[in-house]
């Protein structure tokens, strides 16, 4: 009973210590998505984020509540944390699998959702409206191309014309004189924006997965401890329940 009682009270301080940790991952899946939105355009696939910001603000009362459950503790303060550990369970792991799913859904929708922002690119070698997603993303990412400069190469065969260039936003931050033309391949970006974006997706999706995986089995165990302590209470105090 000792044991159980003081190892609630090191998870109620590990919760209150990893909510932020929690709340942290949500925002990044929401600003991932909200970013890249010309990408992702599904509303729900940022689900994993507000899941994982609730159960955040869940488990700082929880952990309150885990820190001062002692065996002597009410029976409605040992129920009332039994539920709320249920509750975060229940969003922790729905929070988990949504991540994984769509980090695996995303990654085979990027090449084609890129792709195509890429070929309806106006072609010119300056600013146009309706090519701002990908400059913005191109410039953000210092990145050229779904795989490399040379995809803007296959767009010039159709829609352009001589002088041969890539968009400005191909050009790397220290060369302020650059237009994008391929006679001066080193004031370029030479990588692609799939592999950036793919390992920033993998990044923000795996960090949620494994933050609400732990998270899932410490409530557990919280559970267990707390079940141990509810155990020592006449059968009848815990009708409640």
């Amino acid at each position: 009973r000792s044991c159980a009682q003081s190892l609630l009270r090191f998870l109620g301080f590990v919760f209150l210590g990893t909510a932020a940790a929690q709340a942290l991952g949500g925002v990044l899946v929401i600003l991932m998505f909200k970013n890249y939105s010309y990408l992702f355009q599904e509303s729900y696939l940022s689900l994993p984020g507000w899941l994982a910001i609730a159960a955040a603000l869940i488990l700082m009362p929880t952990g309150v509540l885990a820190g001062s459950i002692s065996s002597k503790s009410s029976r409605c303060q040992q129920g009332t944390l039994m539920y709320l550990l249920l509750l975060l369970l229940c969003l922790e792991v729905s929070s988990a699998v949504l991540a994984y799913v769509y980090s695996i859904m995303m990654t085979s929708q990027l090449e084609s959702a890129m792709g195509y922002l890429v070929y309806q690119h106006n072609g010119s070698c300056s600013q146009y409206p309706g090519s701002r997603a990908v400059d913005v993303m191109q410039r953000k990412m210092q990145c050229c191309g779904v795989y490399n400069y040379t995809d803007w190469l296959k767009a010039t065969t159709t829609s352009w014309h001589l002088p041969v260039c890539v968009p400005e936003s191909c050009c790397k931050e220290k060369y302020s004189h650059c237009r994008g033309h391929l006679g001066h391949l080193e004031q370029l970006s030479q990588d692609g924006c799939l592999k950036k974006l793919e390992d920033q997706l993998c990044f923000v999706m795996l960090y949620v997965f494994w933050c609400c995986t732990v998270l899932s089995i410490l409530e557990m165990l919280a559970g267990v401890s707390n079940g141990i302590l509810m155990g020592h209470q006449p059968f009848h105090d815990l009708m409640v329940l």
